[in-house]
């Protein structure tokens, strides 16, 4: 009985790991992409330029003096900001700054 308490609590413990993990995933429709890149062309926002040590990948941390903008396009389910890098609309977290999707 000892065991299958332990062995069912670390699977909760896995699981519930593996949920933190999938929290850092966005998914962006094909759809809400088409929409998102529209907004961001009408913004007609300033491409930036990253510091030679940043990255532009999923999970790289953006500089605090590199400007990026609130991105406002109905039916978000997460508010993101956003920031266009090599022609590509580079999606931020706001609250951590993290790259969260690049839009090609």
């Amino acid at each position: 009985m000892k065991t299958l308490v332990s062995s069912l609590l670390a699977a909760g413990i896995l699981a519930a790991g593996t949920g933190f993990a999938l929290a850092d995933t966005v998914v962006i429709a094909p759809a809400q992409q088409k929409v998102i890149h529209e907004y961001v062309i009408k913004q007609n926002s300033a491409p930036v330029v990253l510091p030679s040590d940043t990255a532009v990948e999923v999970g790289t941390v953006v500089p605090d003096t590199v400007e990026i903008h609130q991105l406002d396009v109905p039916d978000m389910q997460v508010q993101y900001d956003y920031m266009v890098v090599n022609g590509q609309t580079v999606l931020v977290d706001p609250q951590t700054r993290k790259i969260v999707e690049i839009i090609h």
